[in-house]
C-alpha cells in the first residue's frame, strides 16, 4: 500500500526533545515500513525516518533560530505539495488537525485524519459539521465526547517501538517522576504536593514554554525552593535520557487537570516497567489498568496512599501490558485495518468508512 503521512511542522519527526504528535507520526511511519508498505513522510527536512522523506521546510519550526517565521505559511506550502502529489498514494493520512479540509474535499474518501488534541474548543463543532465527509480517528474514546456527531471511523491508541525503552534490570525506585510540560493543566504543583505527602523525592523533567514561564517562576519555582532536596527540576529531556529517568523511578506521577486526549508519557513509563499514578481525568482510565499498570486516583490523599501500594504491582507485567496494547506495531496494524476500508484511489464514487459509535 502507498501511504502518505502528513506531519505537523512544529517539531522534528521524531522531536529532539518534547513533542507528542510528531513522535507518533515517526513511530507509525517506521512501523508501516517494517510491515512492508511504501510510506512517504511529508515533514521538515530534519526528520529521521525509514520512510521516504518529502521535505517541505528546512527544519522544524520550534527550534528554528530565525526570529520571524510563519507557521501558517509553512503548513499551507506543505499542503499544496501534498495536493500536487496526491495521485501517487492510496491513502493520505493527515495529522494537522483540520487544516487540510478545504483543499482535499473532492478526495476525502482517500484520506484519514487523526485528531491529536483536545476537541472542546468553541469553533470546532461548526467546522466539523461543515466538512462531514472526512473520516476521523480519535486517540481515545474520551477525546470524542465534545464532537459525538463527527465522522468517527475508529479509535487507535498511541504506540511506541518495543525496543525504544527497556526496563532496567535493577530499578533504583528511590524517587517519583514527573515528565512532560510545566503548565497549569499538567499540575506539577500537585505532583510536588503528592511527593511531599508520600515522603518520597520527586524529579521533574519538563519543558517550560514561553507562555508558561510566568507560571513556572511565580508558582512552581517557589514550591521547588520550599521543598529543597525533596523536589528537583532537571529540565527538558529527550528520548536518550527517558529510559533511565522513567525506568529508575518508583512511579510516574500524572496528576493532570484537563481532558487529556491520550497521555503519551503514561505508555513511555509502562514501556520501562514503571507504574503510573494518574488523576481520573481525560483518557486516563483507557490507558492505565487500575491495580495492574498503576493506580487511578481522585485526590492527593489517594495518590499518596497509592505510592505506599506500589510494591503490589509487578513491573514485568506492566511491560507485558505495554507490549500487548501500546507497541508501534499494534498501532500500525490498527491503522492498516482502517486504510483498507477507504475508497479506492481515483474512484470519486467510492464510499467513505462507516461511522463507529
Amino acid at each position: 500500500m502507498r501511504i502518505a503521512q502528513i506531519a505537523p511542522l512544529y517539531e522534528a519527526v521524531p522531536p529532539r526533545l518534547y513533542g507528542g504528535t510528531e513522535r507518533i507520526v515517526a513511530y507509525l511511519s517506521d512501523a508501516l515500513v517494517e510491515l512492508g508498505h511504501e510510506v512517504t513522510l511529508f515533514a521538515a527536512a530534519d526528520a529521521g525516518t525509514r520512510a521516504r522523506l518529502a521535505p517541505v521546510r528546512d527544519q522544524a519550526i520550534r527550534l528554528d533560530p530565525a526570529p520571524l517565521k510563519s507557521d501558517l505559511a509553512a503548513h499551507l506550502s506543505m499542503l499544496q505539495e501534498v495536493r500536487r502529489r496526491a495521485g501517487e498514494f492510496d491513502v493520505l493520512h493527515f495529522h494537522v488537525d483540520l487544516l487540510h479540509f478545504p483543499f482535499f474535499q473532492d478526495i476525502a474518501a482517500r484520506t484519514l485524519t487523526t485528531l491529536h488534541g483536545r476537541l472542546d474548543l468553541k469553533d470546532l463543532p461548526e467546522a466539523y459539521r461543515r466538512w462531514p465527509q472526512f473520516p476521523l480517528v480519535s486517540i481515545s474514546e474520551q477525546q470524542r465526547r465534545p464532537l459525538r456527531f463527527a465522522h468517527w471511523v475508529g479509535t487507535v491508541p498511541h504506540g511506541l517501538p518495543a525496543a525504544l525503552y527497556r526496563p532496567p534490570a535493577a530499578p533504583a525506585g528511590d524517587y517519583l517522576a514527573f515528565l512532560g510540560r510545566i503548565s497549569p493543566e499538567k499540575r506539577p504543583d500537585r505532583a510536588i504536593a503528592i511527593a511531599r505527602r508520600a515522603g518520597v523525592p520527586l524529579k521533574l523533567a519538563a519543558k517550560v514554554d514561553a507562555a508558561d514561564r510566568d507560571y513556572f517562576h511565580g508558582t512552581i519555582r517557589p514550591l521547588l525552593d520550599a521543598a529543597g532536596a525533596g523536589a528537583q527540576f532537571v529540565g527538558e529531556i529527550g528520548d536518550a535520557r527517558k529510559q533511565d529517568f522513567l525506568g529508575h523511578a518508583r512511579a510516574l506521577l500524572f496528576p493532570i487537570d484537563w481532558p487529556e486526549p491520550f497521555g503519551l508519557v503514561m505508555i513511555e513509563a509502562m514501556a520501562c516497567g514503571t507504574p503510573v499514578i494518574a488523576w481520573d481525568c481525560g483518557s486516563v482510565r483507557e490507558v492505565v489498568e487500575h491495580g495492574v499498570t498503576g493506580f487511578v486516583v481522585c485526590s492527593e490523599e489517594e495518590a499518596a496512599a497509592a505510592v505506599a501500594r506500589l510494591h503490589e504491582l509487578d513491573r514485568a507485567a506492566i511491560r507485558r501490558v505495554f507490549e500487548r496494547r501500546f507497541s508501534a506495531t499494534a498501532m500500525a496494524e490498527r491503522y492498516l485495518a482502517l486504510y483498507r476500508r477507504l475508497g479506492a484511489p481515483g474512484d470519486a464514487g467510492a464510499p467513505t468508512l462507516a461511522r463507529t459509535a
